[in-house]
Order: C-alpha cells, then sequence, then structure tokens
C-alpha cells in the first residue's frame, strides 16, 4: 500500500530539496498545470511543457516562502501564471490567441499594436473587472482550460449558460481593451 504524504510533508522535503518529494509534488501538480499551459499554447505540447518547467523550477525556488495560507494548488497555479505571463511578454504574437480563441467567431480585435501596448498581466486586471459568474467562468475556461461540460458540472449551470458567460466575458474584454488601447494612443 502506498503511503499518501501530506502536503506539509512534500513542501519541507522539497524545500530540504529532496528529489523524491519535487517529484511527488511535480507529478501530483503536473496535470492540471499542464493543461492550463496548453490551453495558453493553443495546444503546442512543447511550449506548453517549456512553460510548466520555468514554472515549476520557480516553485522549487520559492518554496520556502510558501506559509500553508491559502491551497498549495492556488500558489502554484499563480506561478505558473506568472511564468505564463513572462513567456507571453517575450512572445507577444500569442496573446491574441490566449484569450479570444473561439472556433466559430474569428477575432482580429486584437492587433498587433495592442498586444505591444498590453501585456499578458494587463488582460488579467482586465478579466478582474468582470461581473463575478462571467469571470468564474471564462477563467475556468480560458485559464484553467475546463470545458464547457466540466463547467457545467463544477458550477451546477448548463453548458449552454456557461458559453453565454464566456461570450459575453470575450465581448466585455474586447470593448475594455479597446478603450485601453484608444487610452494608451
Amino acid at each position: 500500500m502506498k503511503k499518501e504524504y501530506t502536503e506539509v510533508e512534500i513542501v519541507n522535503g522539497c524545500v530540504r530539496n529532496e528529489r523524491f518529494y519535487q517529484e511527488l509534488l511535480y507529478r501530483r501538480h503536473f496535470p492540471t498545470m499542464m493543461r492550463m499551459c496548453m490551453r495558453h499554447t493553443n495546444g503546442d505540447e512543447d511550449r506548453a511543457l517549456e512553460i510548466l518547467n520555468d514554472g515549476f523550477l520557480r516553485i522549487f525556488k520559492k518554496l520556502d516562502t510558501f506559509e500553508f495560507k491559502g491551497s498549495l494548488e492556488g500558489w502554484i497555479r499563480r506561478l505558473i501564471f506568472h511564468a505564463i505571463s513572462d513567456y507571453f511578454k517575450s512572445n507577444k504574437s500569442y496573446i491574441e490567441n490566449t484569450v479570444f480563441e473561439n472556433d466559430t467567431l474569428p477575432l482580429q480585435i486584437v492587433a498587433a499594436e495592442v498586444s505591444d501596448q498590453l501585456y499578458y498581466e494587463d488582460l488579467l486586471k482586465l478579466v478582474d473587472t468582470l461581473p463575478p459568474a462571467t469571470r468564474e467562468v471564462f477563467q475556468l475556461y480560458a485559464i484553467d482550460g475546463f470545458s464547457h461540460n466540466e463547467i457545467a458540472d463544477k458550477l451546477l449551470i448548463s453548458v449552454g449558460t456557461s458559453k453565454w458567460h464566456l461570450s459575453t466575458a470575450r465581448e466585455k474584454l474586447r470593448i475594455l481593451i479597446n478603450n485601453n488601447n484608444s487610452i494608451l494612443n
């Protein structure tokens, strides 16, 4: 029977730089974080893995600062998010695909000049201005990589409602980006 290690044991083992615990942490959070990275790289597994590994390197370097206030997964997600953000800052052409990918609606609204002026972190600030339910669906879909079916199950809403919130979020973000772009010019 395999022993189930607690987060405290794993974090403390990682802080002591013990490979066993580092591997446990990596394996435990790899699927969720990889899905998040894959979502942002439009399924480019090589880029997603590059971002993920950069993110885990940050995690291992900063794990001694984790104070067990809030969830470990949330803390890890935030550091992976910073790795994604840094990647997009150096590869600005991917920014429009991250937020506005949609098979049924071509969105060419985010032009190159917006990518130059509006970094990923700025987009996250705009996402924070969305109404709570719309923001939650958008984050689950566009940031965390959940499908509409998974979101519907998780939030106890219909798939159609999830799609509506995503569409609403995209439209509001489009308007906010255009407004911010006007201010920047």
